[in-house]
């Protein structure tokens, strides 16, 4: 079992410093925002979170 929380975590720490190398500083928020709002159940968070990204993903003109 610890094996696998660790392969998890690690996953986790991977996932979030690709969006931080790709996207920024606002990407790492978005993602925060958005994991924080579904854990404790928040929509206004989560949403928040859902929208820092996809302005982030969308392609501009």
């Amino acid at each position: 079992m610890p094996l696998i929380a660790i392969v998890v975590a690690a996953l986790a720490v991977g996932f979030e410093q690709l969006i931080e190398w790709k996207y920024g500083p606002m990407g790492i928020i978005g993602v925060l925002a958005l994991t924080v709002g579904l854990k404790s159940r928040n929509t206004l968070i989560s949403g928040i979170g859902a929208v820092l990204l996809v302005m982030l993903l969308a392609p501009s003109g």
